[in-house]
């Protein structure tokens, strides 16, 4: 008997080490309308649109603006051409999280309304003073919001420097690009609208989509500079486009920056998808200056050197070899990027060797390698939506609202297609566009929060099981910059090494939880943190770590806070 019971123990325990390994069954629930987000997010008109402001959307942003330790979401809003109602105009809208995974609008409290045409939002401490800023971008004009401290923000925006010429800005990100540990501030510009001056649809040859009659652009239109702004501190900023390097590549289509230090010297890069023509990689050369050298690295055009329509783009280390990779969302008909990352400063696109090359029906946006079921490889996550409503009547392979795409990463040696299998939120057809990442509700893994067009948002809950082991990380610099914008942190268990970074902005036109999210599989401890904070490329390491944690590290010293 005490055999049997000894053998049928030893069966039990394999059982469940086979289950843990196993591939889990990733599962997302929508719930955003329970969860009180429930305004509707307006870009253009409903129906045909006229002009190429109406299609780009709006952006989401996650962080944790009141230090309460749960994410609140921020969601701007565009409008319509033909405008509203006097005192019907929609306003980008802030929302503070809680423990019961609600959310509450506390916009006016905050001194958030705005009432133009927004667009991206991005998340950085530009003061070091312990609370997360906001910038925001828009069709006319950007606003720096500096966080009091005390629930409200104000905006700083003028007094900062940073109220200059009105463009169309589309993303922005916040980066120490001289390590100096103040953060510095990179805007995404897209192109000159100018609505006298553009053709009506159908009225040029850039004003056609396969034989049909469409909006005009961004072919046949003026494109824009980028701009690169330096912290001075103090609450100033001064405008370095030109010395820098960055406004040496003009007239371009610009639309997402992802930044990373793609070649590991130290310096932070930064990866621009660019709609229609060549995407560019600013390599930081450690001296103030950048050039763009994606053609050479590989990142500039597809796998037959054709430009794409670059949408959103995103970093991470999909195949585990420590070396952070890129991925890029792009028009319909056109695969999206998996630009591999080879260790020597280039990389190779790597789509359909990885078999995402097949899924061209879809228009993609909002983009993130995040690991939806802790089983320690970042998966692939894209939203999509075409941009002319009108030509599913006639074109019915061409709808407007598409559903998302889930890619599960298999121990980095292909993607699997799980769309259909995770849910009816993923399959759910929408118009999206902005798409960040974090863990709302604190339960130890990634929800999805989605922005579509002239609806309400979504919140995807992940509901995945089984529940396996993670690791969240919130780095607090001392010498670096507060919010650790730009630290490397590779997490050694089972087996693994895994390696991201601290990044703002990111996606399109949003921003991910700045905490670090770590699927941990099986692994019963972490071995070994290691962060390389940005302030002279300082290196930290923290041994013998529990599983199921939510951590805060300072630099030089330690694990300063830890929540199971």
């Amino acid at each position: 008997m005490r055999t049997c019971v000894v053998l049928l123990a030893a069966l039990a325990l394999a059982a469940l080490l086979v289950a843990d390994l196993s591939p889990g069954a990733v599962h997302f629930t929508e719930i955003a309308a329970e969860a009180g987000l429930t305004d509707v997010f307006y870009c253009g008109r409903e129906g045909a649109k006229d002009y190429i402001l109406e299609i780009l959307g709006t952006g989401v942003a996650l962080f944790d603006y009141d230090r309460d330790g749960y994410l609140d979401a921020f969601f701007t809003t565009a409008g319509r051409l033909e405008g509203f109602p006097a005192g019907q105009e929609p306003s980008n809208q802030l929302y503070r999280g809680g423990k019961d995974g609600k959310f509450t609008r506390v916009t006016a409290a905050a001194g958030l309304e705005s009432k133009g045409w927004g667009q991206a939002a991005c998340v950085g401490d530009f003061d070091n003073d312990g609370f997360e800023d906001l910038f925001v971008t828009s069709f006319g004009r950007n606003h720096l919001y500096r966080n009091t401290g005390k629930g409200s923000f104000e905006d700083v925006t003028a007094a900062a420097g940073l109220d200059g010429r009105e463009r169309w800005s589309v993303g922005c990100a916040f980066l120490d690009y001289d390590l100096d540990g103040k953060l510095d501030l990179f805007i995404v510009n897209y192109l000159v609208f100018d609505k006298s001056r553009i053709p009506l649809r159908g009225q040029s040859a850039d004003c056609n989509w396969r034989g049909r009659p469409v909006l005009c652009g961004p072919r046949g239109l003026p494109g824009e500079t980028n701009q690169l702004f330096h912290n001075l501190g103090g609450g100033k900023f001064k405008e370095v486009s030109e010395e820098s390097g960055i406004a040496a590549v003009k007239g371009r289509y610009s639309l997402s920056a992802t930044t990373l230090d793609y070649n590991e010297d130290g310096w932070p890069d930064i990866y621009v998808a660019v709609d229609s023509q060549a995407s560019i990689l600013f390599r930081n050369k450690g001296n103030g200056t950048f050039e763009d050298v994606a053609i050479l690295a590989g990142v500039a055009f597809d796998e037959n050197g054709r430009e794409q329509a670059g949408m959103g783009s995103a970093a991470g280390d999909f195949d585990g070899d420590g070396h952070l990779d890129l991925a890029k969302t792009n028009f319909i008909e056109e695969t999206s990027n998996l630009y591999r990352n080879n260790g020597d400063g280039s990389f190779d696109e790597a789509v359909h060797r990885y078999g995402m090359g097949k899924k061209v029906q879809y228009m993609g946006w909002g983009i993130g390698f995040l690991d939806v079921d802790n089983d320690s490889w970042p998966d692939l996550f894209m939203v999509n939506g075409h941009v002319y409503p009108e030509l599913e009547k006639v074109m019915p392979n061409n709808p407007y609202k598409q559903s998302r795409l889930l890619y599960r990463n298999i121990n980095g040696k292909q993607f699997e297609d799980i769309s259909a299998s995770a849910g009816p939120a993923v399959s759910a057809r929408h118009s999206s566009r902005g798409f960040a990442y974090g863990d709302f509700d604190n339960d130890g893994d990634l929800d999805l929060f989605i922005t579509n067009e002239n609806e309400t948002p979504s919140l995807l809950r992940n509901d995945t099981t089984p529940r396996r082991g993670f690791l969240s990380i919130r780095l607090i610099g001392v010498k670096s910059n507060r919010d650790g914008i730009g630290a490397r942190v590779t997490v050694t268990a089972g087996g693994r090494r895994m390696v991201q970074e601290v990044r703002s902005g990111s996606s399109f036109m949003s921003q991910n939880d700045l905490r670090l999210h770590f699927g941990l599989g099986s692994a019963k401890t972490v071995d070994k943190i290691e962060i390389r904070w940005p302030f002279r490329g300082s290196v930290e390491t923290i041994s013998s770590v529990e599983p199921n944690q939510f951590l805060t590290i300072t630099e030089s010293a330690g694990i300063t806070g830890k929540n199971k």
